[in-house]
């Protein structure tokens, strides 16, 4: 036990208590009394009264108020008269002794297991301990039975000049005067601070769920550890929240029988006859079974029905939103809008024909050079596309793709309706045909040949069909009308 209380300042008037603790060989610890007031620390090797005549060595464990309470734990009363007295702090030469004492022990260990041997006792002999004074030697030993030693003690005292001592230990003392490693890793517990031996039984190994092989469960001395005890009041209080299975559950799938049982994370595991699938459960749901089958209920499978946990959002998405919230209105703006033009398709009946779109040119639109406007007089409204006249000269660029093609430029063929194009002032209305002059009595350069020729040489670029057509429109012409008047 550690003094806690060694580095702490007593009142100056405090008397402090006269027992001390002292240790042995092997752990042994006996109480004694300090009559001296030696100013005694935890570790000093003290000279103390031997059980019979003599003296021996050992070493101050624990001393002060520890040791009324150690006392008290062990049962031992204060005004003992049976407590022997401290003579004296040891000096070199009573350790000197005292290891060459310690020295003979193994020699004489083994000379009396073979007297042992030879008188044929059933005993183990395991330790022997010499007194510091040489005076007398103690041989602790471990026996199923009741042991008839009358004559080893004859033959042992004859062999070694010595007082002999024999006592009976048990086990596991046996175990903690030798000492050792556990299978834990650690020195054993019987060698280091375990002092009272409690009994342990295999109950204690089925409340852990341990298996019940001997080989794992017990220790170093033969009998079952002393650590199954430490654990065993918590596992006693863990077991309160887990059912009893005493019989298998059922369902509808069939019974289920308990395999496996983990306490501290209340988890339970069940399999179907002839399925080696384990299925875990919770202690609640297994609760929960045995209350249906106990109304006389089965439920479809072990496992509870799921349910989905709403989604928990972080706290950027909080803040920001989240980043998909774009393409999920794109996407619901597309759903509706095929939405709304299903809906438009149900609501127009299919006997409605929508009239096709008229091919009409707005007056402000763009006119080919070569065309002349119509006059008011004609019969031809002004803002339609009429088919060239037979010996004219024929448009270019698109219009004379059209005249290669062998298409015309009739009105009646339904086509597409085009934007209006945007008026350029570079193109100019073309004069009547006939040379007219202009208002300001100049005749008009681009009437005559020489706007035929301008204009065969500006239509030139359109394909073969429109050059030849506007070369003979040219010439005609050129022949049919006379010449202005000066």
């Amino acid at each position: 036990m550690f003094d806690w209380l060694q580095d702490l300042d007593l009142p100056v008037d405090f008397k402090e208590f006269d027992i001390v603790e002292i240790r042995f060989k092997g752990g042994r610890k006996e109480f004694f009394r300090n009559a001296s007031r030696l100013p005694l620390v935890t570790g000093d090797a003290v000279v103390v009264e031997a059980g019979g005549n003599g003296w021996h060595l050992g070493y101050v464990s624990l001393k002060g108020e520890l040791v009324r309470l150690q006392m008290r734990k062990k049962k031992v009363e204060p005004d003992n008269k049976d407590l022997r007295n401290i003579l004296r702090v040891a000096t070199e030469q009573d350790v000197e002794r005292y290891e060459a004492a310690c020295n003979l022990e193994l020699g004489t260990m083994f000379k009396a297991r073979s007297v042992v041997e030879e008188l044929r006792l059933k005993m183990k002999l395991s330790d022997v301990e010499y007194q510091a004074d040489r005076t007398r030697a103690t041989f602790y030993y471990s026996a199923e039975d009741r042991v008839d030693f009358r004559d080893l003690i004859k033959r042992l005292a004859e062999e070694f000049r010595v007082r002999v001592e024999m006592r009976q230990i048990s086990l596991r003392h046996e175990a903690g005067r030798l000492g050792g490693i556990g299978s834990c890793g650690r020195e054993l517990c019987c060698s280091t601070w375990l002092t009272e031996f409690k009994s342990v039984s295999t109950t204690a190994a089925r409340y852990q769920n341990l298996s019940l092989n001997p080989a794992k469960l017990s220790g170093q001395c033969g009998r079952l550890k002393c650590c199954l005890n430490y654990e065993l009041d918590t596992y006693l209080d863990a077991l309160r929240d887990i059912p009893q299975v005493s019989k298998p559950l059922q369902t509808q799938q069939g019974d289920a029988f308990l395999q496996k049982t983990d306490i501290f994370k209340k988890r339970m595991w069940f399999a179907f006859r002839g399925d080696n699938n384990w299925v875990m459960l919770s202690t609640d749901r297994v609760k929960e079974i045995q209350l249906l089958n106990k109304a006389g209920e089965k439920p479809e499978t072990l496992q509870p029905p799921v349910v989905e946990p709403a989604p928990v959002l972080s706290v950027q998405e909080h803040v920001e939103g989240s980043l998909d919230r774009l393409d999920d209105k794109m996407k619901s703006g597309k759903r509706n809008k095929r939405k709304k033009k299903k809906d438009r398709d149900k609501a127009t009946p299919a006997s409605v024909v929508q009239p096709k779109p008229s091919l009409t040119v707005p007056k402000d639109a763009l006119r080919p050079r070569n065309e002349p406007k119509p006059g008011p007089g004609s019969g031809e409204p002004g803002n339609t596309l009429s088919a060239p006249v037979e010996g004219e000269a024929s448009p270019g660029g698109r219009h004379g793709r059209s005249g290669r093609r062998g298409r015309s430029m009739s009105t009646d063929a339904p086509r597409a309706e085009r934007p209006a194009p945007r008026f350029d002032p570079r193109f100019r209305q073309a004069p009547p045909t006939g040379g007219e002059a202009t208002p300001g009595g100049a005749p008009n350069p681009d009437s005559g040949s020489g706007s035929g020729e301008g204009r065969s040489g500006r239509n030139g670029r359109s394909r073969r069909g429109g050059r030849r057509h506007g070369g003979s429109g040219d010439a005609a012409a050129a022949s049919n009308n006379p010449p202005a008047a000066s």
